[in-house]
Order: structure tokens, then C-alpha cells, then sequence
């Protein structure tokens, strides 16, 4: 059963999917590639993986915050307060960020003979990370099974769902959304004014959870 490698980077919708699919998950790995907000997330990726058994890899790519342009590896002043919308989100793209972290993820799955690598992208992604839509999802998955050759695939059963619907699902399976990490900026509490921390509160209040996160704001 354990087939598959789950790319977790410690916030709420991978954490949801590493309970939902633990029996297949065999490794998950997070990638340390010098955002704001890495220091804070890795750890509960950590925890998480200890709690349930899985072993747990970081990967330094340090390389994407020296050259790649983004207001998520500028410092915490850069990230942009509002909605979580493309018109106030789109600087916080780093470009190909889920391309360079699969690619690295399939080739991990080859050498380690498992058929899958998960991720947890969601419907409100789809506008402002081009890495997060279907389309996306369908091409690389094309790749990957055409460039190994055990054809390894991508699963990512959250695309078409909305952030809501995976908190629900994380209230289903008794997850304590305390233990994870949304905010870009990457204080020692989430700022409550950024567009993840906005969608994440209206999350929590769309699942009927009484949100556990300890805000400035």
C-alpha cells in the first residue's frame, strides 16, 4: 500500500492530505527553498510525520531564493495585505515553484521504486499560481509517466476542491489546524491580514471549526 511520495510543506491543506492518504504515503518531503515563512512550517511537517510513522526528508534549494523573484522570499514587508486574489496574490508567485519540487519528488519515487507523488493543490490556487490548475496537473503527470520508466504518476486529489472543503475534510479526520502554518510573512504569529491568512480564517469558518490560530490581527 504505501506507494507514494507526498510533497508537505506544513500547512493546512498537505498536512489534511498526509491523514487523508497515510496508509500509501511511504516518505514525505519539504522543501527548504528560502521563503519567509519555511522556519515556521517545517517544523509541524516534522511533527506530523512523526505522529503518524512517516519518514520525513528536507531538501534544501536555496538556489530558488537567491536567483527566482518573489515577494515570498523578499522579506516579510513584501507580502501584501487583502484578499486572497490574483490582483493582490500574483507577487507572491514563485515561478515554477511546484514544477522544480515535482520534478525533484519523481525522480525520488523512481530511485525509491514507488508509482506516485501527491500533492495538495486546491481550487482557490487555480487564478493566481499557474503550478496549482488542472491543466497544469494533467501535463505534468503526462511528463512524469513518459520521463521514468515505471511511469510514475502525479496524484492530487484536492485540485478541484475549494480550502473549505479540505478543512472539513481535516475536521473529519480530527486534525488540530493549530499544528500547521499558513501566514507568508513568518512571524512568530500569523499577521491575520495576508491574503493565506484571510482565506485560511474563511476556511476555518466554512468548515464550522473553531479556529485554533493565534493571530496579531
Amino acid at each position: 500500500m504505501k506507494d507514494s511520495i507526498l510533497i508537505l510543506s506544513g500547512g493546512m491543506d498537505s498536512v489534511t492530505l498526509l491523514y487523508d492518504y497515510q496508509e500509501r504515503i511511504a516518505l514525505a518531503v519539504s522543501f527548504d527553498y528560502g521563503s519567509n515563512h519555511n522556519s515556521r512550517e517545517l517544523p509541524f511537517a516534522a511533527l506530523h510525520c512523526q505522529r503518524l510513522g512517516i519518514e520525513h526528508l528536507v531538501i534544501p534549494l536555496s538556489f530558488m531564493g537567491e536567483y527566482f523573484h518573489s515577494s515570498l522570499l523578499e522579506g516579510d514587508e513584501a507580502i501584501p495585505e487583502g484578499d486572497y486574489a490574483e490582483s493582490n496574490m500574483l507577487s507572491t508567485v514563485v515561478p515554477f515553484r511546484n514544477g522544480i519540487m515535482l520534478s525533484v519528488a519523481v525522480g525520488m519515487a523512481e530511485s525509491r521504486g514507488l508509482q506516485h507523488v501527491m500533492m495538495a493543490n486546491h481550487g482557490g490556487d487555480h487564478t493566481i499560481y499557474p503550478d496549482c490548475r488542472p491543466e497544469f496537473v494533467s501535463a505534468f503527470d503526462a511528463a512524469a509517466q513518459a520521463g521514468t520508466f515505471e511511469g510514475v504518476s502525479l496524484v492530487a486529489p484536492y485540485t478541484n476542491m475549494t480550502k473549505g472543503q479540505i478543512a472539513m475534510r481535516g475536521r473529519e479526520l480530527g486534525i488540530d489546524y493549530s499544528e500547521t502554518w499558513s501566514c507568508y510573512r513568518g512571524g512568530e504569529h500569523h499577521c491575520g491580514r495576508c491574503g493565506t491568512c484571510r482565506e485560511r480564517r474563511e476556511a476555518m469558518a466554512q468548515a464550522g471549526i473553531d479556529d485554533p490560530t493565534v493571530y496579531e490581527d
